[in-house]
């Protein structure tokens, strides 16, 4: 299903990548009251980061535009209204974790926080990272005497987006189904309340109340006061899963579910002109192959912009065969990654 051309009066995501014009930076809704937070000190507006978000989308300037899905443009909304997560399955290279690039751009809620799951990624990596050792061994000294305990306090992309901003950060939790099988679980606190404390400065908070330390955004620091963060706006929660692993039914009930199908030859079509927008027919044909791929063999879709780039550079004009042998090189099915 497409967008309908004038989109609902309830929408504030549009789904097609296009910065709101400057008057409407503050064009969001209210939320709801059971999702009203007050947190403090307020915390600077976050560095824009244009160069990067269009390094994941493209340009937006050209035709034919990337339109999302109808399915995709409420879920968005929802969540924006709702101020809950948003669950996004789907294979791999589908476009799920594009959605909080748009999200960002659109609203123009500045740099993407992103936070990518293993294996080995735990809660209080998500939250922050405290430096002992380096505290240890400092030994400054002179008229200020040794570094606060600030100065070795990094928050990481959850405990950067929970700061208190006037306006929500965009958060992208990529590959949940990736984590130890306690960590969902180990979200759910946070996800619900929306604040966490970081005991280190709790110690100290009788003697110095108020600390700053680094965030997630290079050369950015931040005021936490005795010890305890908690939000203002709550953040925009993408969280994208392949469907390797089911999640807890508590953890599903906090999130709003989306699940992104296969892109069409316009998706791709879009986004290719978007990336390489000096194309002149964005080479439908190496789409069409694409696309033609059997059900079960998984495919990405920077996979055919690296076929289409190579393509549109000509080196292979002359020797079709060692063309042919590279694209198949090229789409090696991701099915044996999911």
């Amino acid at each position: 299903m497409t967008i309908p051309e004038q989109p609902p009066g309830w929408w504030f995501y549009r789904g097609d990548g296009i910065p709101a014009p400057g008057d409407e930076r503050l064009r969001l809704p209210d939320p709801p009251a059971w999702r009203t937070f007050d947190g403090g000190p307020v915390q600077a507006p976050p560095p824009e980061d244009d160069a990067d978000i269009s390094r994941k989308l493209g340009r937006f300037d050209t035709l034919p535009v990337r339109r999302a899905s109808r399915a995709e443009c409420d879920m968005v909304n929802a969540a924006l209204w709702l101020r809950r997560p948003l669950l996004v399955t789907g294979s791999p290279g589908t476009g799920k974790s594009a959605i909080a690039f748009r999200i960002a751009r659109e609203l123009r809620l500045g740099r993407v926080l992103e936070w990518s799951i293993t294996s080995r990624t735990t809660l209080r990596s998500g939250l922050y990272e405290y430096d002992a050792i380096g505290r240890a061994q400092d030994s400054r000294s002179g008229p200020g005497g040794p570094a606060g305990i600030g100065d070795f306090i990094r928050l990481g992309p959850l405990g950067t987006a929970l700061l208190a901003y006037e306006r929500p950060r965009v958060l992208l939790i990529d590959e949940l189904d990736k984590s130890d099988i306690d960590l969902p679980n180990d979200l759910l606190h946070i996800l619900e309340n929306g604040h966490y404390t970081v005991p280190e400065l709790v110690r100290v908070s009788s003697r110095q109340p108020q600390s700053s330390v680094y965030t997630d955004d290079s050369d950015r620091m931040a005021a936490i006061h005795e010890g305890r963060v908690l939000c203002r706006a709550f953040p925009i929660v993408l969280i994208t899963s392949n469907g390797e692993r089911d999640f807890p039914p508590a953890f599903l009930r906090r999130c709003l579910l989306l699940n992104l199908p296969a892109p069409g030859p316009e998706d791709l079509a879009a986004m290719v002109k978007a990336q390489l927008p000096a194309l002149e027919n964005g080479q439908r044909q190496l789409i069409d192959d694409f696309l033609a791929r059997p059900a079960d063999d998984f495919l990405a879709r920077d996979q055919l912009l690296n076929a289409v780039y190579l393509t549109a550079s000509g080196v292979y004009d002359h020797d079709r065969e060692a063309w042919q042998r590279l694209v198949t090189d090229i789409w090696h099915s991701l099915s044996l990654e999911r």
